[in-house]
């Protein structure tokens, strides 16, 4: 398939990482020797993903400076802070397109790229969406019951089992049917799962949550342990 667009989420708060965050935004926190936002663009432009965008909020100018010569295409979200789907809708005008590739800058990956495994799965006759999940076992520094239920079909339902990777392929049509400016995507997969268009793919690899600063520690041991 052609280079998909994709949209780095990187403008929030980083409450949860308090109080590292005090003084800089959560994307700049390092693990193994590199910010959270490098892991992510290595991804990205591993996939060969073109236009990347990021949305900035949160300290701001930290990240515009840091993206600066990286090709990534940064929008500053002021006064407000616009939530993901929101932030998404912003973003359009510079991704183009109506499918995209949606990425969250607070996890660490150790297998195969899950962009890469979610172009080759995306049947967008059948799908609006396609998240990338993981399996409780396979995922480090969380310790909920999951967001969705997959089913043998790979159809998600809301319920516990597995939890979303925050990498997704994602058709945008839908946002310009949601009033509001400042909302989360969550609303958008809900009129998905009511279409019965909103589908999971397993990641077969291992998952970290670095969105709590015990995740830092918990991310480098994985990662030494698959000799990335």
């Amino acid at each position: 398939m052609s280079p998909l667009p994709l949209m780095l989420f990187a403008a929030g708060f980083g409450t949860r990482m308090k109080p590292l965050t005090d003084d800089r935004p959560k994307p700049l926190i390092e693990v193994a020797g590199k910010p959270l936002v490098d892991h992510a663009l290595d991804l990205a432009q591993e996939a060969d993903c073109t236009p990347i965008v990021a949305n900035l909020h949160y300290r701001a100018e930290q990240l515009e400076h840091h993206l600066a010569g990286t090709g990534v295409v940064t929008l500053i979200e002021r006064p407000d802070i616009l939530d993901t789907g929101g932030g998404l809708r912003n973003a359009l005008g510079v991704l183009g397109g109506d499918t995209v590739v949606t990425m969250n800058t607070d996890a660490i990956w150790s297998g195969p790229n899950p962009i890469d495994l979610l172009q080759r799965a995306w049947e967008p006759d059948r799908m609006d969406a396609l998240l990338i999940c993981i399996q409780l076992a396979r995922a480090t520094g969380y310790d909920g019951t999951g967001d969705f239920t997959l089913g043998p079909d790979g159809r998600l339902i809301r319920g516990p089992g597995v939890l979303y990777g925050g990498v997704q392929i994602i058709k945008t049509e839908l946002l310009h049917d949601i009033p509001e400016n400042v909302f989360s995507l969550n609303l958008l997969w809900n009129m998905m799962l009511d279409r019965k268009r909103l589908f999971g793919l397993s990641y077969p690899g291992f998952w970290c949550d670095v969105g709590h600063p015990a995740g830092i520690a918990q991310a480098e041991e994985m990662l030494a342990g698959s000799n990335v």
